[in-house]
């Protein structure tokens, strides 16, 4: 796949290329009141507060808009192609054939000043895009991130295909978790300064971390790291992903969906979430917080059985 090209709407003017690329960054500061701290006056104090920043942007595919996500703006290239690979659009990273980014027309957008949009245009091969018009609305409805919902039950899509047996995934252990956790917050500094985002992590089977992409939203840092590990030919090698959230059953299937066989966040998963791991074969460990962490799946019967029964 082809990378990332930056241009203004209509690519008519070097200008709108460079303010684009001036107006997009993760972090802002803003001025703010402090109350409440030791030794301050009762009027509070002043400061610059650094704040992530969230701005729409519009995934557009063979030039139909197909959904406006709030992220951070960053790994834009990336993001794209992992949403794409995660929500089934594409079956592989050679699926999509180029990706740009545009600013979106503010007027039409009917944006507020000071807020940029962002349209990331990915041109896909004729066979996803007739597949992706003949389904379209058929996303799955969100837990939280705004997402539109779903026409039926059946668009839900909580019986993803099961993964081959991998030999190696007994190996995401204790020990691996939570080596993997002990070193995710050294690797996200855009949350150290902020403090609102999360973190989608790629760890080896000794728990080392090769990748961390950060974003305000959980299923966003996901889908970065997704188009990442696709670009670099990383999604078949064994390891796992960990998280900054929740095992909520969306991202439990985005996981199953490129083939992670291995998943462990920081807090619990949800009940879907769990049966979703289940019927997909993935190993899922929740509550990984030192010096202990839960494996969900698989259950607690599985997990302990003996080879001979």
């Amino acid at each position: 796949m082809q990378g990332l090209a930056v241009h203004g709407e209509n690519n008519e003017e070097d200008a709108d290329e460079e303010a684009l690329a001036r107006g997009l960054h993760a972090l802002a500061s803003r001025p703010v009141r402090v109350y409440g701290e030791a030794g301050a006056p009762g009027e509070g104090t002043l400061r610059l507060d650094t704040l992530a920043e969230e701005i729409p942007v519009a995934l557009v595919f063979n030039g139909v808009s197909h959904a406006v996500m709030m992220a951070t703006p960053e790994q834009l290239d990336d993001f794209a192609l992992g949403f794409a690979l995660s929500e089934g659009i594409l079956d592989h990273a050679h699926d999509g054939r180029s990706t740009a980014l545009r600013l979106a027309d503010q007027s039409a957008a009917h944006l507020p000043a000071g807020v940029p949009g962002v349209e990331v245009h990915m041109e896909i091969s004729a066979r996803s895009f007739e597949r992706l018009k003949q389904r379209r609305r058929s996303m799955a409805g969100r837990t939280g991130c705004g997402v539109c919902g779903v026409e039926s039950f059946a668009a839900l899509d909580l019986e993803p295909a099961r993964l081959p047996a991998r030999d190696w995934v007994e190996r995401v252990d204790l020990h691996t978790v939570l080596t993997a956790f002990a070193g995710l917050k050294a690797q996200q500094p855009h949350n150290a300064h902020s403090g609102s985002l999360h973190a989608a992590g790629w760890a080896t089977l000794d728990g080392q971390l090769a990748r961390v992409c950060e974003d305000v939203g959980r299923h966003n840092a996901l889908d970065k790291l997704i188009g990442w590990m696709a670009r670099s030919g990383r999604l078949a090698e064994p390891g796992f992903v960990v998280l900054s959230s929740r095992g909520s059953h969306e991202l439990v299937r985005k996981c199953a969906r490129v083939g992670l066989a291995a998943l462990a966040t920081i807090s619990a998963p949800t009940a879907t979430g769990v049966q979703v791991a289940e019927l997909a074969g993935l190993r899922l460990w929740g509550l990984c917080r030192a010096p202990r962490a839960v494996l969900y799946a698989p259950g607690a019967q599985a997990a302990h059985a003996s080879p001979g029964g």
